[in-house]
């Protein structure tokens, strides 16, 4: 039998980003007192979500991976915690800007990265701006307690984002995000959809789902992003098993039995029976497959 203890996280941010370090700090020991294994911190939890606005002013934040403030923080406290943190971060790579997430290993060490696949434009979240498409491809690692694959808000909405990392053997899904009220339209709340389509990859992979959301009011001019929390742990059959208010700071922590996972996923058998022979029109835009 090989257990494991996950955590999703939340809290607000400010422009003072070793505040938001020594926040998410004594979130990772909290949670890490409560026996969590694999910790998760939102998306860009260093800064406020800047991409609210078009500002090349912005892009400051950005730093190589090696640089990094939060990261080089954090490769300490997961050394002296014994715990995994995959954590968010601006890269800068030359002249190009990511949407980047490094997992660091329980030893200290990081394992690699990966960038944010589906970049999203619309108003207040404006990261066509900001960030290049990423070009890692979906990635699975292998950490001290379990293989876990990680995608970064946008990527939640889609399905072929976790099917991928689970067919690459991940055990465990983590997505890191930021996301709230739409500053064109306070009448819409996309906090239920939100929920219900990450647990729909869980459910479909019968695996648990981590998600971490930022909290708290943010403004940039004549935008506002209310982010609505409701970080969340659901378990294989999209079940939720723990999950946050909108606006309260704090931790949330789930042991799973990744070999009765895995049993489960082969007696289900919906690996098995898979057809890619038959999925080729997912490689298209228009929906029509067209020979080479």
């Amino acid at each position: 039998m090989r257990t494991v203890k996950v955590a999703a996280t939340q809290m607000s941010c400010t422009t003072n980003i070793e505040e938001n370090i020594r926040k998410a700090e004594a979130l990772v020991r909290e949670a890490a007192a409560q026996g969590a294994q694999i910790i998760l911190l939102q998306e860009l939890f260093e800064t406020p979500y800047f991409c609210q606005k078009e500002k090349a002013d912005y892009y400051v934040y950005a730093t190589e991976l090696e640089e990094n403030k939060a990261i080089n923080h954090f490769r300490g406290i997961a050394k002296e915690l014994g715990v995994v943190l995959p954590i968010s971060f601006y890269e800068k790579k030359n002249y190009a800007r990511y949407n980047s997430l490094a997992v660091i290993d329980a030893d200290g060490e990081v394992l690699g990265k990966y960038r944010k696949s589906h970049i999203p434009d619309g108003p207040g979240y404006e990261e066509k701006f900001y960030f290049n498409p990423g070009d890692t491809g979906f990635k699975v690692w292998k950490t001290k307690y379990a293989k876990i694959g990680v995608g970064v808000c946008w990527d939640q909405w889609y399905p072929e984002a976790a099917r991928s990392m689970a067919l690459m053997g991940a055990e465990l899904l983590f997505y890191p995000t930021a996301i709230g009220s739409e500053p064109q339209d306070g009448s819409i709340d996309s906090k239920d959809h939100w929920q219900m389509c990450m647990r729909g990859h869980a459910a479909c992979n019968l695996m648990p789902v981590i998600a971490s959301n930022r909290i708290g009011e943010e403004g940039d001019e004549d935008s506002t992003i209310n982010f609505y929390g409701s970080s969340f742990i659901a378990g294989p059959q999209g079940n939720m098993i723990a999950e946050a208010g909108r606006d309260e700071h704090g931790v949330l922590v789930a042991e799973f039995d990744l070999d009765q996972l895995e049993s489960q996923r082969i007696e289900w058998g919906i690996f098995r029976d898979r057809r890619p022979d038959l999925y080729g029109v997912l490689a298209s835009y228009d929906g029509e497959i067209r020979v080479k």
